[in-house]
């Protein structure tokens, strides 16, 4: 399936925590959208490898999204090598898309900046002839995407640009929340972690705010670029 934007994340959550909203808006567009999860989570302080997946299913068909698929790689051991930039590849070859988002270049989690680094690197290595994958016995085309962007997530970096995702702020929030054993529980029996305390949601709607009182917005998603963003019209940024 050739998708429009391709967000790509190490963790399942990740995604719905830092560009959801962004994606809602843009399918609202007409755009094709579909979600890469890298790992399964499976050393998450909370839940299950099995019940991280059957939520990021449930989030999946909250979002509207083309496609949900999970690469199940080693949460916490992967490496940005050969082995684990040619899984990506392929996907990237398979969905072909315009623009990918992904995770954080430095952020309070070290799989983060380490994703964000491998992703970064795999989409332009799509994009060279020499490399060859195959897909179901066929062998792919190169592929690049237009755009990398990477969302903001724990540490607040200064955003390169915002998205304006006020209407679709609730839904977003919806989406998070099928992170049932993820996030605040009163009845959960389990540990607590960094996001499973009773204000970490406020401190996300936080962070959407300050990023779009500058800009004039409710709501907003925050991203930052690899290279510098041109424009044809002045008039195209106000």
């Amino acid at each position: 399936m050739k998708l429009d934007i391709l967000a790509i994340g190490v963790h399942p959550d990740d995604v719905e925590l830092s560009c959801a909203g962004t994606l809602l808006k843009h399918i609202a567009l007409g755009k094709k959208c579909g979600i890469l999860d890298l790992t399964c989570g499976e050393l998450g302080t909370r839940g299950s490898a099995e019940l991280r997946l059957q939520e990021a299913t449930n989030a999946a068909k909250t979002l509207g999204v083309s496609i949900r698929d999970n690469l199940k790689m080693a949460d916490g051991f992967f490496k940005n090598d050969a082995a684990h930039q040619l899984e990506i590849i392929k996907k990237i070859r398979a969905y072909q898309p315009e623009i990918v988002l992904c995770n954080a270049p430095s952020d309070r989690h070290p799989d983060h900046g380490r994703s964000a680094a491998l992703v970064s690197e795999a989409c332009f290595y799509s994009g060279l002839v020499r490399i060859e994958t195959h897909h179901n016995g066929i062998q792919q085309k190169q592929w690049r995407p237009k755009a990398v962007y990477h969302y903001i997530q724990d540490k607040m970096l200064k955003p390169d640009f915002v998205v304006d995702v006020t209407d679709y702020f609730e839904k977003k929030m919806e989406a998070i929340r099928a992170f049932k054993s993820q996030f605040y529980d009163p009845n959960s029996k389990e540990p607590e972690s960094p996001i499973s305390t009773k204000n970490f949601l406020d401190f996300v709607e936080g962070k959407m705010r300050v990023f779009g009182r500058d800009a004039g917005f409710e709501f907003a998603e925050g991203f930052t670029t690899e290279r510098t963003i041109g424009i044809k019209n002045i008039f195209d940024i106000i």
